[in-house]
């Protein structure tokens, strides 16, 4: 199944990340499916190499082999992720591997995929091809957090974008918030809808800010999914976000038939979730969004989602862009979080990057484990 105790030569690790980088490539449009690259080498030198770019396009491994035609017999491909071995929209990466004739096989990692999990270096072995895995495993991972998370939870990986002040502050008292970050910080967003899945938001959002919630980035392949938690079917039918290229989908407990035939004739798709007190049930909108291939929902919205998915423990990551202003005492916070009174019922946070991005501070962090 892939020898992971195999000493990787200096080589080895200056072609995985090759691969690595090629896989990047793939961002924006690979969605349901991972981000991979393949590097193909014979006697030290590339001889072909390739990224899956979209869902249902050739994968990886296929275009490497595609570029280095009979070259590739007798070479290594360094993979991001262990070849797949089973139908999908693309026949088997490991049957084109044995016809192609390659005599190794490394990948960054094993594909959490039920399908394949070690399956496809498996099937590689049997054929009399060397594997193994393992080499910058962290770093292929970090391309895939959401694929990998749902695959092993059944549920979209969440990221929570928050805008704030140096004071901690999403908005003017009057719920005035453009701009608090600089044009850097905005397209730094831009960059995070188009990796994403779903971009998911309440209905308060909608009501205040009548956002789009669109990417406008070149480059850019498809609209993410856009998805408005709405409990009482509070969404006007002319909603902007109604009107823009891509889908929308509300969630709701209200089964009023009128109000959903109105927003559907408007262009949404309204489905009905189990309530939870007086909202709905988000554990059972995140189950919804993994069973559609949802990978990575980016979660744009006001204090009082963003806190009740945090309070319930669904934001896996945190990214906050902090600019240069103070906003005041009377100015709204970053998140609803009623009945914390004491310092130990703080809520921890592990702070694992901070750059700057245009003239603000972005924060990216993890709830504490």
């Amino acid at each position: 199944m892939g020898d992971t105790a195999v000493a990787f030569e200096a080589s080895d690790h200056v072609f995985m990340a090759r691969a690595l980088r090629l896989a990047r490539r793939g961002l924006f449009g690979t969605d349901p499916n991972p981000r991979v690259g393949c590097v193909l080498v014979r006697q030290g030198h590339v001889v072909g190499e390739g990224w899956h770019a979209a869902a249902g396009g050739p994968h990886a491994e296929v275009e490497a082999l595609r570029q280095a035609g009979e070259a590739a017999r007798g070479a290594t491909a360094y993979v991001t992720l262990e070849p797949c071995c089973h139908h999908g929209r693309t026949p088997p990466c490991t049957d084109a591997l044995i016809a192609a004739g390659v005599a190794r096989v490394v990948a960054a990692m094993q594909d959490p995929n039920p399908q394949v999990a070690g399956k496809g270096l498996q099937t590689l072995e049997a054929r009399g091809i060397a594997t193994a895995s393992g080499l910058l495993e962290a770093q292929a991972a970090a391309l895939n957090p959401g694929f990998i998370h749902r695959m092993h939870n059944g549920r979209p990986f969440v990221r929570c974008k928050l805008a704030m002040s140096l004071d901690g502050r999403t908005a003017m008292a009057s719920g005035q918030s453009q701009w608090i970050t600089s044009a850097g910080a905005r397209d730094d967003v831009q960059r995070l809808r188009a990796r994403s899945s779903a971009i998911m938001t309440g209905v308060g959002t909608v009501l205040a800010d009548n956002p789009s919630l669109t990417v406008r980035l070149e480059g850019a392949s498809r609209q993410p999914l856009r998805v408005v938690v709405d409990s009482h079917l509070s969404t006007p039918v002319d909603s902007r976000m109604l009107g823009e290229p891509g889908e929308t989908l509300i969630v709701t407990t209200a089964q009023d038939a009128g109000l959903s035939q109105a927003l559907s004739a408007a262009g949404a798709e309204v489905v009905d979730v189990p309530p939870h007190g007086d909202s709905v049930d988000l554990v059972a909108v995140l189950d919804l969004l993994g069973q559609r291939q949802m990978n990575e929902v980016l979660l744009e919205t006001g204090a009082t989602l963003s806190g009740a998915m945090l309070r319930a423990g669904l934001i896996d990551e945190l990214v906050i862009y902090m600019a240069p202003k103070l906003m005041g005492d009377a100015a709204r916070g970053l998140f609803h979080l009623p009945g914390l009174e004491e310092l130990d019922e703080a809520i921890e946070l592990d702070i694992v990057d901070v750059r700057a991005v245009g003239s603000d501070w972005r924060i990216i962090a993890k709830r504490a484990k």
